[in-house]
C-alpha cells in the first residue's frame, strides 16, 4: 500500500518519491529516513524507543542504538535544512528516546488517520542518556509474537526433512551396491567350456597301430621312419612345430594261440 502524503511543520512529505520539499525546493532523502520520519508522523507526541524504531523501521533487522542515532542526527539536519533559527523537528527525551515535535497534516483523504489516543512506548532496553554520540552494542529484537504461515509452513518442512535425508541416503546406499555388484559380475572371466589350445601350431602325431595290424613288431621301422619324415619335413617346410608322439613300443594285437 502506497504511503500518503503529509506535512511535518513546513515540510512537504513524499513518501513514494524519498523527497521532502518546502518553498519551491526538493531534498531526496534515503528510503530508511523516509520510513523513520514517516513512523514518527504516525506517532505525534509519543516517546519512541531506539527498540522500537529499529523493530518498525528496520524490519526487526539486526542493527546497532549508534545506527538509530545517527539515522536522527541525518534527519535532523534534512529538516533543518542549515537554518540554526528553524526550530527542532525531532526532539531527545534522555533515558527514554525521541520525540516528533512539529504538527503533522494528513494531505490524502483517503489515507488512515493516526490514532489520536497517546501510546505508551514500551522501553525494554535503554541504558543511553540520549546523546547522539553514545554507541550501544548490537541489538537483537525478540522473536515475533505470532509466527506468519510461512515460518509455520517451514518448520514443518525442516520437521520431516530427516524422513527425506534418510530416505535419500538409504535410495542412494542401495544403487551403488546394486551398481557394484553388476560391474564385479561383469568382470568376471567366463570358464571356457573346452580344453584350451594355448598354441595352434604345436601338434603332434602319433602312428599306432590298430586291430588291424597283425604283425607290428616286424614293420615297426617301417613306422619309425614314416614318423620321423613327417615330422621333419612339417617342421622344416611348414610354421608347425610337430612333436612325434609314436608308441614304438606297442606290441601290436596278441596272436592267437596255436594248438
Amino acid at each position: 500500500m502506497q504511503q500518503p502524503v503529509f506535512r511535518v511543520g513546513e515540510w512537504l512529505v513524499t513518501p513514494a518519491d524519498n523527497q521532502i520539499s518546502r518553498d519551491g525546493r526538493q531534498k531526496t532523502l534515503e528510503p530508511r529516513l523516509i520510513d523513520m520520519l514517516f513512523y514518527f508522523a504516525r506517532h505525534p507526541d509519543v516517546v519512541l524507543s531506539r527498540d522500537e524504531l529499529i523493530e518498525n523501521v528496520w524490519k526487526r533487522n539486526i542493527v546497532t542504538n549508534h545506527v538509530v542515532t545517527q539515522s536522527i542526527s541525518e534527519l535532523r539536519k534534512y529538516l533543518k535544512d542549515g537554518d540554526e533559527q528553524s526550530p527542532e523537528y525531532i526532539i531527545t527525551v534522555p533515558k527514554r528516546g525521541y520525540k516528533l515535535a512539529a504538527p503533522v497534516i494528513w494531505c490524502s483523504a483517503t489515507a488512515e488517520t493516526p490514532s489520536a489516543s497517546p501510546q505508551v512506548a514500551v522501553i525494554m532496553h535503554e541504558p543511553e542518556d540520549g546523546d547522539e554520540d553514545d554507541d550501544a552494542p548490537a541489538y537483537v529484537p525478540p522473536p515475533p509474537t505470532a509466527p506468519k504461515a510461512s515460518e509455520r509452513a517451514g518448520r514443518r518442512f525442516y520437521q520431516r526433512s530427516p524422513f527425506w535425508v534418510w530416505l535419500c541416503f538409504l535410495t542412494a546406499l542401495s544403487a551403488c551396491v546394486a551398481f557394484v555388484g553388476v560391474a564385479t559380475l561383469s568382470s568376471r572371466v567366463p570358464v571356457a567350456s573346452m580344453p584350451m589350445l594355448l598354441n595352434p601350431r604345436d601338434i603332434d602325431i602319433r602312428i599306432q597301430g590298430g586291430n588291424s595290424c597283425s604283425n607290428w613288431m616286424p614293420q615297426l621301422s617301417y613306422v619309425v621312419g614314416i614318423s620321423e619324415l613327417i615330422a621333419d619335413s612339417l617342421n622344416t617346410y611348414s610354421t608347425f612345430l610337430v612333436h612325434d608322439q609314436t608308441n614304438y613300443n606297442y606290441a601290436g594285437r596278441a596272436a592267437p594261440a596255436s594248438r
